[in-house]
Parts: C-alpha cells; structure tokens; sequence
C-alpha cells in the first residue's frame, strides 16, 4: 500500500477518535510543566470560540462546513499560543507551555508608564476597543445553585392544638432538606448591545438539573399542615400571625386550595384553560428572566460607566501596582494589581494589552462584606462576591466578551418570636380559640454562580433588531440527573465533575 495512503488512513482514524459519532473535538488542556488542568483557556475554530471548564475540558462540536485542515488556535494568559489543524490534535490531552518573558519585547514605547497611566489609557480606548453597536451573539448560560440549612433550633412555649406538638414540629424541620443543589443551562441567541432595554433573547434549548423529589416532600408537608387546620378551626375563622413587633391577618379560606367539583364541566374547563395560560406564562417569564438576567451581566461589565465593578470608571478609588508582564498568545500584556484605596469592595489584577490599551482579562474579588443587613432578627450577608471576565478580539473587529464568571454567597438568619393566634367573628365574648407560639432560629447559606460563554458575535443593522421579535415557547428540560446526549449536537460549556455526577435522591433509590 502506497505510504501517501497509509498516512490519509491514519490521518482519518485520528480525527474520528477525536470528533467521535457527534462530530465533536474533545479534550482537556494541561501545563506541560506541571501537567495540571489549566482552566478557561480559549479555543477558537474558525469565527467561533469556546473556553475550556475549570476542569480544563472542553467539547468543541465541528459543523459540515469545518474541514481537517482549519486549524484550531488553543491560548491562554502567560502559555504558548497553539495553532494547527483539527487533524493534527489526535491526542485527549492537549499541552500548553508556560511562555518566557522577554522585557524588550513587551516595553514597546521610549516611555516605561505607571500602573496609573496605564489604566488612564485603558479609559482613554474604551470606546474603541469595545463596541456599543448591536450584535447577534450565540451563547451559552449556566446557572449553579447552592443552599446549605446551617441551623434549625425552636422553642415550643405553647401549643392548644394537640396536632401541632414537638413531634409535628420536628417532622417539619426534617423535611427541609439540608443541602440543595440546582442547575440550569440556557442556549439561545441574545439580541442588543449593552443597554439593558436593547436587549431581545432567541432561547433556542434549556435544561434544568435538580432533585425533584425534594419539591414532593413540601407539598406532601402542606396537605398535612392544611389537614391538621381543617380538623381544628372554626367556621368563619381567621388568623394573627405575629413575629416581634408586627402583626399579619389571614382568612382561613385563603390557607386552601380551591377544590373543582369533577362533576362541573364548565369549571373543568376553566381551571383547564386557567393551567394552560399559567403554563404559557411561565414560558414567558423563563424566557424574560434569563433575558434580564444576561441583560444585568452585560451592564455590569468594568468597561461600562454605572457598574458595582467600578475599579476603572472610578479608578481614583484605586491603588494600582504593575506587577508583572506576560503574553496572551503573541501581545504582551501588563499584569497590574487593584485594591481599594478607601471604602471600595473589590481588589484583583487586570490584564492589559500593551499594544492597543484593552482590558483583555480581569480577576476580582471582593475584601468585605459588599452588602448587609439586620433588624428585628432578620440578618443577610452577601460575604462572597468574586469572579473573572475574559475578552477577545477578532481579526480587525472591537474586543468583546468571551467569558463572564460571577459567585455570589449570602449568609441568612432569622431568630424571632412566631405566634399564630386562631380567632372567630361570631363567637362571643373573647374570639381568641387557639395558639402556636414559640421562637425560631434559622440560619443558611446560597451560594449562586452564573458562567456565560460567547461562541461568536455578529454585527446587525438596527432595523433588523427591531424587525426581530421575541418567541420563547420553550420550556427548560427537566433532569434528575446529567445527560450528556442532552446537548448532543451543540456547542455549551463542559460541565464539570459535580454536574456529571449529580444525581437526585428518588433516582439513586430506585
């Protein structure tokens, strides 16, 4: 067999174990001096990018027109830019060098500037380097939700329905869960610049990764609760629920379901058509939520004027130190340092390109608390606010985002007097029937965490954008635990260890 055969057949094998039955390129990017996961190195095909996990991994899916010699350019702060074509990444583990620094290249000026003038010509090339014009931009959403009870202590001072005991009480407390965990992914098209009211959302799939069974507990918990006040109150009763200082009144219809008669067809009806503009509805706001949500995340960017990441439009804030140069793939780059100077929340390091002034990387996190609050028993505390931006140009085309990453954590509390009084209208003399007091003490943790990854932008004319109008009639996909076949076929983020074995109670029990 002639070798020029031999190497097209190899050639192939290669790609194929590679791209795999879906098409796809997947691999983990490591150091090749430590030979650990580098996380959120870019990857771009062609007009399209994709940003490895904090694992390191990535799955880049490879359309029809995608040919085995387009190269795939692999780079990351402070490592070797790789670039070859598709066909030549026949291994699972990609190795990225650490990239030597060379002074003289990176001091391309006479003038050796100050980490403040440096951020001074940062702002000074904002609205050159980032555009404001409307665009088409294919994204991906991921949402990880965490909750953790850290404490449910009680105290049950009075209870005049036998029901409502230490033992009801408990079962309560045991039925909220403890932890929680909650995902969703969001694919779809995001219409707009930055302002929050030019922004129009195309969802094109979603999924939601969580335990379902958790939700049946509750509801299970409700009829319970709902059963034990039937069998105790009077008709015509109502309720005074009182926590500290103030007091709320509640009918007792209004603790209820309304219950159908199976036998009255018009009011099947009418709940049949109530259920379907709900469920219309919920597709809507799903759709207007995430729309909102994306919209905040762009507004909040550090190259924006009124944004809470404020370290360059209120620079002065600020204390800057030039702390290092390094390369992001052939640009030199300033490493600078930022920490508050007063009364500011964030401190981090910025990564600015020394040839044109762009913000192409920052890593913040917060140094106090950047919101409190606590009266009458009720505390929150948002204790952690941290995250990393990344952005990216192209060719002859403004920088623009890449990747966004936030973590939000609040400690909660609630430690107050609760009372429930029953009374009745009609009963005469003192109305007071029955009584629930005691004290509780609550406390828990959330932890939110959103990540966005921009495949590819494209430019739109305005009478296009407004020519546009939103559809949204999907529903996120409900799963009790990961399926990769889900997204078979398109372009997200990979999901880390912790999503792909996630795996609800009911699920592992059966």
């Amino acid at each position: 067999m002639p070798k020029i055969i031999v190497k097209l057949l190899t050639a192939g094998l290669l790609i194929a174990s590679s791209m795999g039955n879906a098409q796809t390129l997947t691999s983990i990017v490591l150091d090749s001096a430590t030979q650990k996961p580098i996380p959120y190195v870019t990857v771009q095909l062609k007009n399209k990018g994709m940003i490895t996990n904090e694992e390191g991994r990535f799955t880049f899916l490879l359309d029809k027109n995608v040919k085995p010699t387009d190269s795939l350019i692999i780079s990351c702060i402070g490592y070797e830019t790789i670039g070859k074509p598709i066909n030549q990444f026949a291994e699972k583990t990609i190795l990225l060098r650490p990239k030597a620094i060379e002074l003289k290249n990176v001091i391309v000026s006479n003038k050796q500037y100050t980490a403040e003038e440096i951020i001074e010509l940062v702002n000074d090339n904002i609205e050159k380097n980032y555009s404001s014009d409307l665009t088409k931009k294919r994204l991906f959403f991921r949402k990880s939700s965490f909750q953790r009870m850290n404490k449910t202590d009680y105290t049950l001072k009075k209870s005049t329905i036998a029901a409502f005991n230490k033992k009801f009480i408990d079962s309560v407390i045991q039925t909220v869960p403890k932890s929680n965990s909650y995902y969703t992914e969001v694919l779809g098209d995001l219409y707009g610049n930055y302002d929050n009211e030019k922004q129009k959302f195309d969802l094109i799939k979603a999924s939601e990764l969580y335990d379902k069974s958790m939700e049946v507990d509750l509801e299970k918990l409700e009829e319970k609760f709902n059963k034990i006040i039937k069998e105790n109150i009077k008709t015509d009763s109502y309720f005074k629920i009182k926590s500290g200082l103030f007091g709320t009144k509640v009918d007792a219809d209004e603790l209820f379901d309304n219950e159908v008669d199976s036998t009255d067809v018009a009011a099947l009806n009418k709940e049949l058509e109530e259920k379907k503009k709900n469920e219309e509805e919920r597709k809507k706001n799903f759709a207007r939520y995430r729309r909102n949500t994306l919209g905040d995340i762009f507004n909040s960017l550090p190259i924006r004027e009124d944004t809470y990441l404020n370290f360059l439009s209120k620079s002065r804030r600020y204390e800057f130190t030039l702390k290092d140069f390094t390369y992001m793939g052939n640009d030199a780059v300033y490493v600078i340092d930022f920490k508050p100077k007063r009364s500011e929340d964030y401190r981090g390091t910025l990564f600015i390109n020394s040839d044109d002034f762009a913000l192409v990387r920052v890593d913040y996190e917060n140094v106090k608390s950047v919101k409190s609050f606590k009266l009458l028993g009720i505390s929150m505390n948002t204790y952690l606010s941290k995250g990393k931006i990344i952005f990216q140009k192209e060719a002859d085309k403004p920088y623009g985002l890449r990747y966004f990453e936030s973590e939000i954590g609040n400690r909660m509390g609630i430690k107050r007097p609760l009372k429930i009084i029953e009374k009745n209208r009609h009963v005469k003399g003192r109305n007071k029937q029955n009584e629930l007091s005691g004290n509780i003490d609550l406390a828990f943790t959330s932890i939110d965490k959103n990540e966005v990854v921009v495949f590819e932008t494209e430019q739109i004319a305005p009478t296009n954008f407004e020519a546009f109008e939103e559809n949204n009639s999907i529903l996120p996909t409900y799963m009790p635990n990961y399926d990769p076949e889900f997204w078979k076929g398109y372009n997200i983020m990979e999901p880390n260890t912790a999503i792909k074995e996630f795996t609800s109670q009911g699920e592992s029990v059966k």
